[in-house]
Formats: C-alpha cells, sequence, structure tokens
C-alpha cells in the first residue's frame, strides 16, 4: 500500500494502539505529540491521511484544522478527527473546521482502520 499516516495525538496509550493497528494494515505511521508545531510538521511530511486529536498541547485540533484548510483542501488532505467529547457541538466545530471524519474516543481499532481506508479511497 505505501501510505502514510500522521497521528497528531498526546496519549501515549492511543498513540500505541492506533499505530499499531494501522502499520499491521500496512500503512507508514509518523507520529507527533503536540499543537505548538503542528501546522509545520503536517505540511513537511505530507501524509495521505491525518489523524488528529481535538485536545493538544499548545493549540488545539480545531485550530490546527482550520490553519490547514487555508492551504489544503479536504481532498488534499483527508482529516479524521478524535475527541473524548462527541457534543453535537464537537461535531459541528469540527465540521465548520473541515475535517473529513470525526470519531469519539473510546474507539474500537476496526471502527479506527476502516475510517482511515475510506478516508483514502474517497
Amino acid at each position: 500500500m505505501g501510505k502514510t499516516v500522521l497521528l497528531i495525538e498526546d496519549e501515549p496509550n492511543i498513540i500505541e494502539a492506533i499505530s499499531f493497528i494501522l502499520s499491521r494494515d500496512g500503512w507508514t505511521v509518523d507520529t507527533h505529540s503536540n499543537g505548538h508545531d503542528a501546522v509545520e510538521v503536517v505540511m513537511g511530511r505530507r501524509p495521505d491521511v491525518l489523524i488528529l486529536d481535538v485536545m493538544l498541547p499548545g493549540k488545539s485540533g480545531y485550530e490546527i484544522l482550520s490553519e490547514l484548510r487555508g492551504s489544503l483542501s479536504p481532498k488534499d488532505l483527508p482529516v479524521l478527527m478524535l475527541t473524548a467529547r462527541g457534543q453535537s457541538k464537537d461535531r459541528e466545530l469540527a465540521e465548520r473546521s473541515g475535517v473529513n471524519r470525526f470519531m469519539t474516543k473510546p474507539f474500537a481499532n476496526a471502527e479506527v482502520l476502516e475510517a482511515v481506508r475510506s478516508l483514502v479511497v474517497a
């Protein structure tokens, strides 16, 4: 497959779980754990899919996504957003920011895999 996922997440157990699931499926998984320089990291690495946590140190996932959408369309960079808060206002904010898919924690491993695969096909 040779596709790359960039996971921006600050919880080690989630990083480990998602990295394991995706690498077992043939993905190359890069990780980053803070919001401060996340936009620069994304622009530098240009992943096929971005998995972005909402709650990050330095800058929220919403802010990062809004900045990225200034130069990359949802087709250029598919984004799966993860959040521990699944209220409809969070989902609406993610959609306004230009997210492709939205998933609440905790999630099933199969759900993450299916979501990432669907973003590349889309």
